[in-house]
């Protein structure tokens, strides 16, 4: 039977304010010897509830990749939210599926934590409980910077507003986005600029259009600095279809049905429409020159 430490909560963004959940997890886990995971959702529970779409920061992919690259944990128990979870009681929560079918050992939850049907447990709830059972449990406080409390949905904001500076200091790492590289125009390559071409999950939020200096991570861990528009391309387009098109500084190659991970770290500018080719071409290799200097004054 593998034991676990089992962190509670959604992890959209994996921010500051997770990083100590994680952190504490990971340290009971390793004190005890037993595995460090997350029990967490596929959707989150509000958008099933009310059928209103809430756009995430990260798609499940990117939160379990983040919270197990950034945080050691081995774990990550992402489960459909469903009927049966819809209709648990937050005690059968704990006992049976927590306690019996993932073999939880310790318990660790945020201080605004609510779980179970109705979101009727509370942090509470869940120190008696565990205290109850016998299991080890933490309720970790809200952390807050500059005075404003880490929250995903104040980082939500952040990001929809292209600040994305302020984002990644609330978060504690570049905002990320890992997707399959598809087929664009190929416009990039008449212009000698060849770009990637991504786009985002559904119900995941991309930074508010512009441009900007991000790192593009390869599967065989190559990363590289790149100039990257996110926007409908308003001079070769005119379309209404979101991409994120990224050009590799310094790389050649063909990347197309390859997943790549775009961190974000500096807005650039804002999107424009240029009135030629050549005037985007000397724009983009002007923001090239911007995000050599950024990354080299790091």
């Amino acid at each position: 039977m593998k034991e676990r430490v089992i962190a509670l909560g959604f992890f959209d963004g994996v921010h500051l304010g997770h990083a100590a959940l994680l952190r504490r997890t990971a340290e009971e886990a390793a004190a005890r010897g037993v595995t460090p995971a997350v029990f967490t959702f596929d959707r989150v529970p509000k958008e099933v509830l009310t059928g209103i779409p809430c756009p995430l920061i990260n798609s499940p992919e990117d939160r379990a990749d983040l919270v197990r690259r950034l945080y050691g944990i081995r774990d990550v128990i992402m489960v459909p939210f469903d009927d049966e979870m819809r209709t648990t009681s937050w005690e059968d929560f704990v006992t049976k599926i927590l306690v019996e079918r993932y073999h939880a050992v310790h318990l660790v939850a945020g201080h605004d934590h609510h779980f179970g049907h109705k979101n009727q447990g509370s942090p509470e709830l869940l120190v008696q409980k565990c205290a109850e059972l016998g299991l080890g449990c933490d309720i970790i406080p809200k952390v807050e910077i500059g005075g404003i409390t880490v929250s995903s949905t104040y980082i939500r904001r952040l990001v929809e507003l292209g600040q994305i500076e302020r984002a990644n200091r609330f978060l504690g790492h570049p905002h990320t986005l890992t997707q399959v590289v598809r087929h664009g125009r190929r416009i990039g390559r008449t212009i000698g600029i060849p770009t990637v071409n991504l786009t985002a999950p559904p119900h995941v939020l991309v930074p508010s259009h512009g441009v900007y200096a991000t790192r593009v991570y390869l599967p065989d861990g190559a990363c590289y600095p790149a100039v990257t528009n996110v926007g409908t391309r308003p001079t070769v387009n005119n379309g209404t279809d979101i991409t994120v098109e990224a050009w590799l500084l310094d790389f050649e190659g063909d990347l197309y049905g390859q997943t790549v991970r775009v961190e974000f770290y500096h807005h650039i500018r804002d999107e424009i429409r240029f009135d030629s080719l050549d005037a985007l071409k000397a724009e983009i290799t002007r923001n090239a020159e911007t995000t050599r200097q950024y990354f080299a004054s790091l």
